[in-house]
């Protein structure tokens, strides 16, 4: 099987649980799923969060989700319990279909990661 065929696959793998389980199986899109991830990554997950910390979570899920690739590092956990990352090395410039599929590269590998998916 062709690793894009793949990818798809276990992307679609990834859409249908987190929309079923989260979306009333309305299939959530990539910035929504990357939200999910940063809620996972905080650990707070009955929390409220404000516009601001809702843009938090999604830069935590980015930092976590490219850290594999090198681009960032986990450095500390805050007083209030938030992941705090560095940056390592630049991203490359990616057309936005390019970083769209980084971006599922990297989310299948996490859920890969925490065996949700196979």
């Amino acid at each position: 099987m062709s690793r894009d065929i793949q990818l798809k696959e276990r992307w679609e793998s990834v859409v249908t649980k987190l929309s079923n389980r989260f979306s009333e199986g309305e299939d959530l899109d990539l910035e929504g799923i990357i939200y999910l991830i940063g809620v996972q990554e905080l650990g707070k997950i009955h929390d409220e969060f404000k516009k601001d910390e809702k843009l938090n979570l999604m830069h935590i899920a980015i930092c976590r989700l490219l850290e594999p690739y090198g681009y960032y590092e986990f450095e500390y956990f805050d007083n209030d319990g938030w992941p705090h990352y560095i940056a390592k090395e630049e991203l490359p410039p990616l057309k936005a279909g390019e970083q769209s599929v980084l971006m599922k590269e990297a989310i299948v590998s996490y859920f890969l990661e925490k065996e949700l998916i196979d």
